[in-house]
């Protein structure tokens, strides 16, 4: 069965009852234009109204497009109750892609234009700060100045969402603040980063703080405003895990090469953490008919690289890089050891969208919690790569920083013991 005949029998309804739509999204659904007309018709219904009411997972999103005039809202699913989970990527690990999609496409978004300066002035403005402060799932009501668009917006940084569209009322109720997020957005005295780095270490998660970050919740009186959520996704990875290194880069190297693997969503992770100084490099291979490389007939190879000293300018493969950096740094923290980091990614054609940086974050924590090879030596490395990928070390040899280094070093030292 081709795309368009099962597009034609959904658009069908209930009169196509030979073909079953569960059947179609898990058999038929590895085409990212089938999955996103799926759930389009699943979020139908809540697409027809204007007004809206549920529990808000605290969850919300600030655009970024005319900056600094963008428009801001929150998150809203068309149910009570306990909705945390939906906004909540670090409890998303052992989800699918499908899963994911069509669990936050219920989210609707509600959009108000304001200024980023503008966080302390207006209802809306102060309801959306207010849900950025709640400790759980809030309940909302809104009001639509036209019916919300049916579409599912996928980006790469920011986990997708459902339809959107203007508001003309937003109302919040029963609120119950977080007490370690109203500390920070008490003291008008401190730094973002401050903030930021201070709630990290007393458990906040990460997705929590991001979203602090983008209702201006944190920093000095005069500086607060209501930062993109893409940027704010990408300003938090790379805030905490620089507070993380000024700790590690005091601890010893490791002694051994630790080689750690997974998968998940059809991305095949290994990570190496190799006997010297902090170096840090992410590399990512793309499969044809992937994300970002859909229309490709070869693996597409690229990757960021930073040395003991760090980077100065923002890395080629985007917000990855700072998630799987965060990652990295904190499983170095629980190790007390320093190490030159190397994550190798290949993404094969299960992975149909982007879901977010999260993805990132959580796979490489979540291949950092699994009992690593010990490796002894370069060649042992390599062998394990060739073991785990289908990729050729050759390849991520030439596209490699520390591989084209450890094995120049490797060369060299089989020369020094020939002479």
């Amino acid at each position: 069965m081709d795309r368009y005949t099962i597009l034609e029998q959904l658009g069908q309804g209930d009169s196509a009852r030979h073909v079953k739509r569960s059947d179609i999204v898990y058999r038929h659904m590895r085409d990212p234009a089938l999955l996103r007309y799926y759930y389009k018709l699943k979020v139908q219904p809540f697409t027809n109204k204007l007004e809206l009411a549920g529990s808000s997972p605290t969850d919300l999103f600030i655009g970024r497009f005319g900056y600094p005039k963008v428009f801001i809202g929150p998150l809203v699913p068309p149910e009570f109750g306990d909705t945390s989970v939906l906004g909540t990527p670090e409890r998303w690990r052992n989800m699918s892609i499908e899963q994911i999609v069509e669990m936050r496409s219920k989210l609707v978004r509600g959009v108000h234009l304001t200024r980023v300066q503008s966080v302390e002035t207006g209802k809306v403005e102060e309801f959306v700060r207010d849900l950025a402060l709640a400790e759980r799932p809030a309940e909302a009501e809104v009001t639509f100045a036209s019916k919300p668009v049916a579409r599912i917006a996928m980006q790469d940084e920011v986990q997708p969402f459902g339809p959107s569209a203007e508001m003309k009322a937003f109302e919040l109720y029963n609120v119950k603040t977080d007490k370690k997020l109203e500390s920070r957005y008490s003291d008008v005295d401190a730094k973002a980063t401050a903030s930021m780095t201070e709630l990290y270490n007393r458990g906040v998660p990460v997705s929590k703080i991001q979203r602090g970050l983008s209702a201006g919740l944190f920093g000095m009186k005069n500086d607060r405003k209501f930062v993109p959520t893409r940027w704010s996704i990408t300003a938090v990875d790379d805030t905490l895990s620089k507070a993380n290194l000024a700790t590690v880069k005091g601890y010893d190297p490791i002694d051994a090469i630790h080689a750690y693997t997974s998968t998940a969503l059809d991305n095949r992770w290994l990570i190496f953490f190799i006997p010297g100084n902090w170096q840090y490099e992410s590399i990512e291979a793309w499969y044809p008919h992937t994300v970002w490389n859909e229309n490709g007939k070869d693996v597409s190879i690229f990757g960021s690289y930073e040395n003991y000293n760090g980077r100065k300018h923002y890395a080629e493969i985007g917000g990855c890089y700072y998630s799987g950096r965060l990652a990295v740094t904190e499983a170095m923290l629980s190790l007390q050891k320093q190490a030159m980091a190397l994550i190798l990614r290949e993404v094969h054609e299960g992975y149909l969208m982007p879901v977010g940086v999260w993805n990132v974050r959580e796979h490489v924590r979540e291949t950092l919690e699994t009992r690593p090879a010990i490796l002894h030596s370069v060649k042992d490395m390599f062998e394990f790569v060739k073991r785990t990928f289908e990729i050729g070390t050759n390849d991520w040899i030439k596209n490699s920083t520390i591989l084209t280094e450890l094995l120049r070093q490797k060369r060299l030292l089989e020369y020094i013991s020939q002479g």
